[in-house]
């Protein structure tokens, strides 16, 4: 028999106490005792129908079952009055609740099996994205343009996709809602360019990156982990206090930072192809 889903081991136990109910409700007072016994037909081909909804036909299980369809005595006319007669099918109605009693048993421990089966793959499926992380890597960026181009085109080059996220269609959506619409990405790289200047109060400006930059650079620490986000900085700029313990490299002319990310990737669990990642 074909694996069935939770809801549909549920349905099946549904239907089974309909008939269940069914059986129960049936008023024996309509029997006579001339044996033609119309009114249990019915009630026969809809458990039989039930239990091939439940098991499929001509399974194990059905065949475990299927007496329960049999409603009706097997001489009825051989009985001289309409009491024995009450007190015969009334027998086999309760033979046949019985069995239908045990087919929800047996759906009921199909059903823990079918959920703790759910369980066990959702449980693999997380296990295998934490062992093969997505490669999809956000990349946040301020005003710098060619150090934005330089480490997208970095990073598919050595097999990631560069997730930019002004390059998607807005939809009405702010950028952290862009963030969670990718939830799937892995790792982000964070530039650091001196695209602004500030300073506290009566202090001399100093070239910083971007608020937004530093907003993202926090709120991606936060999300992913201190170990799945790499700062590149590239000239002389003034780092917020708060963010000296985070991890940052330089983003120098001589293309050291590109082994350096490479080094922060495959630290984070992704294989790198260090043919690719030193290939000018």
């Amino acid at each position: 028999m074909t694996t069935r889903s939770p809801d549909a081991i549920e349905r099946g136990i549904a239907r089974l106490q309909e008939r269940i109910d069914t059986l129960r409700a049936f008023d024996f007072q309509v029997l006579r005792k001339d044996g033609t016994l119309p009114e249990l037909a019915p009630l026969s081909a809809a458990i039989a129908d039930t239990l091939e909804r439940c098991f499929g036909k001509n399974t194990t299980a059905y065949r475990r079952y299927r007496p329960a369809t049999s409603l009706r005595p097997i001489q009825p006319k051989s009985f001289g009055n309409e009491f024995s007669l009450r007190q015969e099918v009334s027998e086999h109605f309760e033979r046949s609740i019985a069995l239908l009693q045990d087919a929800q048993r047996a759906l009921r421990e199909d059903l823990v099996d079918s959920e703790h089966e759910m369980l066990s793959h959702k449980k693999t499926s997380l296990e295998d994205q934490m062992l093969s992380p997505s490669r999809r890597v956000f990349v946040v960026h301020g005003h710098d343009g060619e150090a934005r181009e330089s480490v997208a085109r970095f990073l598919e080059k050595i097999g990631f996709e560069a997730i930019i996220l002004h390059e998607q269609a807005n939809q009405g959506r702010t950028i952290i809602e862009k963030i969670e619409a990718n939830s799937d990405a892995s790792f982000a790289v964070v530039l650091l360019t001196p695209d602004d200047e500030g300073c506290v109060k009566g202090g001399k400006l100093q070239p910083r990156a971007r608020q937004n930059v530093m907003l993202e650079l926090g709120y991606f620490i936060g999300r992913l982990g201190r170990d799945r986000v790499c700062a590149l900085k590239r000239g002389e700029l003034e780092i917020p206090s708060d963010y000296l313990g985070v991890a940052w490299v330089q983003m120098d002319a001589s293309d050291g930072w590109k082994r350096a990310l490479g080094n922060e990737l495959e630290a984070a669990g992704h294989e790198i192809d260090w043919n690719k990642v030193m290939r000018p």
